[in-house]
């Protein structure tokens, strides 16, 4: 599993993958949201929280289509279906790689484009703290919806529309602790509540996602 995920960490930075393309999405979002709401900084400090979360959630859409399309495309995961690494082994390698290559950068810039949306001083911490934690579920279900569409043509707006929903708590608990944490609120319970549904969705996800697979592959 160690060996497919740096495949894929290799093959990521040499097509520019995920990488460059949802930092850039990420970067473009932030900059347009000011232009939309206008120039008032208590306007933008209060939306801040959540345009950030929802700007980390579709830049993470883009690069969801290719976690597994390439490798279906060229044969190689039908190679690694008939491997000794189980199924399972190869949807969490793949989420793993997405994550290293977009989560982990989307959550390592959040707290600089902060600045251009007028964060509070105090949410820049809880805001990186929360993509942490919610960044690792939205890899996960990106996985499963990858193993649920591969193979389909066009099958990019379709995964965007069945895991969208499902984004939907991880976004919710993920934002309500970037707004608690920007208001000097308490983040505790909004902070468990995403912990604990990204470790559900890490047990859970791998077994779903390998199981479509499987049928995928017939």
């Amino acid at each position: 599993m160690i060996a497919l995920l740096r495949r894929d960490l290799r093959l990521a930075v040499r097509a520019g993958g995920g990488f460059g393309l949802a930092l850039a999405f990420f970067l473009i979002v932030t900059i347009l949201v000011p232009f939309a709401l206008g120039p008032g900084t208590g306007r933008l400090a209060q939306v801040a929280p959540g345009i950030l979360w929802i700007g980390a959630l579709l830049a993470c859409l883009l690069s969801l289509d290719r976690m597994l399309a390439l490798d279906h495309e060229d044969g190689t995961l039908e190679l690694l279906a008939t491997a000794p690494l189980p199924l399972e082994g190869v949807i969490l390698a793949k989420a793993g790689a997405h994550w290293l290559t977009t989560g982990l950068p989307l959550t390592l810039a959040a707290a600089p484009l902060g600045v251009l949306l007028n964060l509070a001083p105090g949410g820049y911490l809880w805001l990186c703290v929360s993509l942490l934690a919610g960044t690792p579920a939205l890899s996960m279900i990106g996985a499963f919806g990858a193993a649920l569409t591969v193979g389909m043509k066009r099958g990019g707006l379709l995964l965007s529309l069945l895991v969208l929903p499902l984004y939907v708590p991880t976004l919710i608990f993920g934002a309500e602790v970037a707004r608690r944490g920007a208001e000097g609120l308490a983040t505790g319970t909004p902070l468990m509540l995403l912990c604990a549904l990204s470790l559900g969705v890490l047990a859970a996800m791998p077994f779903a996602g390998a199981a479509v697979l499987r049928i995928n592959l017939r």
